[in-house]
């Protein structure tokens, strides 16, 4: 039988906030020093000794990178064990997509500690002017933004996926599935367009985070659609 009583959609609203808030709270960390979420810094010798200077809080942005992949495996499982009724095997593809993901997001963290320890190494040495702490300062950044640009492809083409499949459901309701679907799409046309060095406006990735909070509270508040549930139960037990 489906997993879906009451605890189901409460601990699915749970993980998607979890997911936006650690997603949110790294981002701040990061640009507080200098690391937006695309783009080069205009000096990597200024943004190194930032890094080094405030290594708390680069830390501390690592840290909860780890903690929100950790959380993206809970939220895909979750998701997969929802929807892999509606059609299962575009769930195993959101499935998998969503897992690329939280690697790639692992991989992020390891180049935001490398670069952390390239910064802590140059200000030790007394920050020369040789260009090999500079070089490797620059690789790690470069790994940094371009392994986040990585996982935004999955998580929006898995995404697109999983939301389609709310939609299908009618667990919830199909404006908010919508609003998903075209949430991942722009982030997904946005992401692909800046890997090809197009220069993409904010506000093409800002509907993302609204929407996940949406869902996150519109799951733990109201639940799913109890009539979806029994008829998509009925169906099951039929079959």
């Amino acid at each position: 039988k489906m997993n879906t009583n009451k605890n189901t959609p409460r601990l699915l609203g749970a993980a998607f906030l979890f997911v936006a808030a650690a997603s949110l709270l790294s981002g701040l960390l990061l640009t507080s020093l200098g690391i937006p979420t695309v783009g080069s810094p205009d000096n990597i010798s200024e943004t190194m000794i930032k890094i080094a200077d405030n290594s708390t809080t680069m830390q501390m942005s690592i840290i909860v990178m780890l903690i929100e992949a950790i959380a993206i495996v809970l939220l895909a499982t979750l998701l997969y064990t929802t929807l892999k009724r509606q059609i299962e095997i575009a769930a195993r593809w959101a499935f998998g997509l969503w897992i690329i993901e939280a690697v790639a997001l692992a991989a992020r963290s390891i180049s935001a500690f490398s670069l952390l320890k390239v910064s802590q190494e140059y200000v030790k040495a007394g920050t020369p002017d040789s260009l090999h702490f500079q070089t490797l300062g620059s690789l790690f950044f470069e790994t940094t933004q371009f392994s986040y640009s990585v996982l935004m492809v999955f998580y929006c083409t898995g995404g697109i996926l999983f939301y389609y499949l709310f939609f299908r459901s009618k667990y919830i309701p199909r404006v908010l599935s919508l609003l998903g679907i075209t949430a991942a799409s722009l982030g997904l046309i946005g992401t692909l367009l800046e890997i090809l060095d197009y220069a993409v406006p904010l506000y093409v990735f800002l509907p993302i985070l609204p929407f996940e909070l949406a869902i996150g509270i519109w799951l733990i508040v109201k639940g799913f659609n109890l009539s979806a549930v029994a008829i998509e139960s009925a169906k099951t037990e039929n079959f």
